[in-house]
Formats: C-alpha cells, structure tokens, sequence
C-alpha cells in the first residue's frame, strides 16, 4: 500500500491537480500568454484568496486597483521560497519567463468560475511591459 501521493506536471499552462473539500493546488508552467509582451488581461476572485510559490524561472506578480477606470499598478518580482498571497477581490495576473513555474494554492474549483477579466488599454499594455521587463532586467 502506497500512502504517500505524488504528482509531476509538465505540460504548459494551468493545471489544478490536487483538489480536496474547499481546496486545490494547482501549477501554472509558463505559456506564450503570460509571456509580458502577450498579457492583455487581468483576472480577479471574489471567493478566494490566492497563493502563488515560485519554483523555477522568473515570474512578476501584477497587482492593480482601479482610479477612474484606470489600473494603477503594483509589481513584485517573485523569488523563489517565499509565499505570496493576493487577497480575494485583488485585480492580478502574472508575467512569466520561457520555462517558469509556479504553484498555485486557492478555494477548489475557482478555475471554473470564480473570475472576472478586465482588458487592458494599448497605454496601460505599453506601460505594464516598460516596468516588468525593467523588473527582469534586475
């Protein structure tokens, strides 16, 4: 009998594998989509909070509160062994390098509807890829 479950996820994108009562963790691997020059949207959650932990590569965490209709940004580059948590009804995505991963811990099933986008305008795009990519460069 095998107690211990294990679990290695490989293929691009988002991929919630362990999902129990009220939880999940999921591994978001780096897609063309969250590359910063890719990224057109921002998500929120109104029913969970959300963990992310770095395990490979360089990724930013984009945070933004709305004046006016328009985002005001807040950018963390991720390092590895630390948690960040991005609180429920927190505007965010994140921008990931080719080869990036990144754990994500979260209510279960929020992938199945616990979201709302907001596209973001060509001067917020222009803006947000300045300062990520100078974020990286660091």
């Amino acid at each position: 009998m095998k107690l211990i479950e294990t679990y290695k996820i490989e293929e691009e994108g988002y991929h919630p594998f362990l999902i129990r009562e009220g939880w999940q963790v999921a591994q978001l691997n780096y897609l063309d989509e969250l590359h910063i020059k890719n990224i057109k949207k921002i998500e929120i959650h109104f029913q969970t909070d959300e963990v992310f932990l770095l395990l490979k590569g360089k990724a930013v965490l984009i945070l933004a509160e709305f004046l006016e209709d328009e985002p005001i940004f807040e950018l963390e580059l991720m390092k590895s062994n630390v948690i960040y948590n991005v609180p429920k009804n927190t505007w965010h995505t994140i921008a990931m390098e080719e080869g990036s991963e990144v754990l994500i811990v979260e209510k279960s099933n929020t992938h199945l509807g616990d979201f709302e986008y907001k596209y973001l305008s060509t001067n917020k795009l222009n803006e947000l890829v300045t300062s990520v990519e100078q974020i990286l460069k660091n």
